[in-house]
């Protein structure tokens, strides 16, 4: 999507890449159905099992459903409820957890053992990392060469994908994570050259709130990623909320991540920027209450 009012509040061209209208209202399905496309024939009888917030959830429910696959989904508690129901309807099997005093990663480890089971990783897997980056290739064959794209960072699977797509595509374009500053941890992994950790992020970007990158998302974001920045709250509420006045676009907190880095200056609006809106996941009451 492209001129909005967003422009020319901006003073810049924006380009929206809307991963909110994908399968399951966001950019996960890529990489779920990727890398379940390359299971084997006995990896896919003894089903797959991952841990998730919401989106990367629902869309290891849905591919399991449309390729006859057992999916068990490792949730916590606290996850926005459209994206649980989205999750159990296609889903094996949810197990819920409370994140305060247990690791989805122990969990799920647990259950391999004991079932079998071939685990989906949220981000840190070739096969997801290429899923997730076909929607930068595909907003670039749409736009051509572009500025600056910004992208969403929780675990890196979805801005280590981007950034191999700009390489290939638009060498020039500078490829740039946001995150919440409550989850900062991309932001101080890249400026330390070490993977850091935030232990249980609160901030209103659910899908951000993974404690650390990835080792294989970290080591592509080093060699490709252009810069890493976080921020505040009210600028990602901001621009949900603007996302929905001037776009008139249903995105979830972290899919606004992209233009919240423009709204409060963490990024300059200039020349031909592109966004990754990555879902559009959001609970009613949550919208409500930010819209007002």
């Amino acid at each position: 999507m492209s001129a909005t009012p967003l422009d020319d509040e901006l003073g810049c061209e924006l380009f929206l890449k809307c991963e909110n209208l994908q399968r399951i209202n966001a950019f996960k399905f890529r990489g779920a159905w990727n890398a379940m496309n390359h299971l084997s024939p006995q990896a896919r009888s003894r089903g797959v099992i991952t841990h998730s917030s919401g989106n990367h959830a629902q869309a290891v429910a849905l591919s399991g459903h449309l390729l006859g696959v057992k999916t068990t989904i490792v949730m916590p508690d606290n996850a926005p409820r459209v994206k649980r129901a989205g999750t159990e309807r296609y889903a094996t099997q949810v197990i819920g957890y409370d994140p305060k005093t247990a690791k989805r990663e122990a969990i799920s480890r647990d259950l391999m053992e004991q079932h079998g089971y071939t685990l989906i990783p949220p981000f840190n897997d070739p096969h997801v990392i290429a899923g997730q980056g076909t929607s930068a290739l595909e907003l670039f064959e749409s736009t051509g060469p572009l500025d600056a794209l910004l992208v969403p960072l929780g675990g890196g699977g979805l801005l280590s994908g981007c950034a191999i797509s700009a390489s290939a595509l638009s060498p020039q374009c500078k490829v740039i994570g946001v995150e919440p500053d409550a989850g900062d941890d991309g932001v101080r992994s890249f400026r330390s050259g070490r993977i850091e950790r935030v232990e249980n992020p609160q901030t209103i970007a659910d899908g951000t709130r993974t404690e650390a990158l990835g080792e294989l998302t970290f080591e592509i974001i080093r060699e490709k990623v252009a810069d890493i920045v976080s921020v505040p709250e009210s600028a990602i509420v901001s621009a949900t909320k603007a996302l929905f006045a001037s776009a008139r676009l249903v995105v979830e907190p972290s899919g606004a991540l992209g233009l919240a880095a423009l709204l409060c200056g963490a990024v300059p609006a200039r020349g031909r920027i592109g966004i990754l809106l990555s879902g559009g996941n959001i609970d009613l009451e949550v919208m409500q209450e930010i819209l007002n």
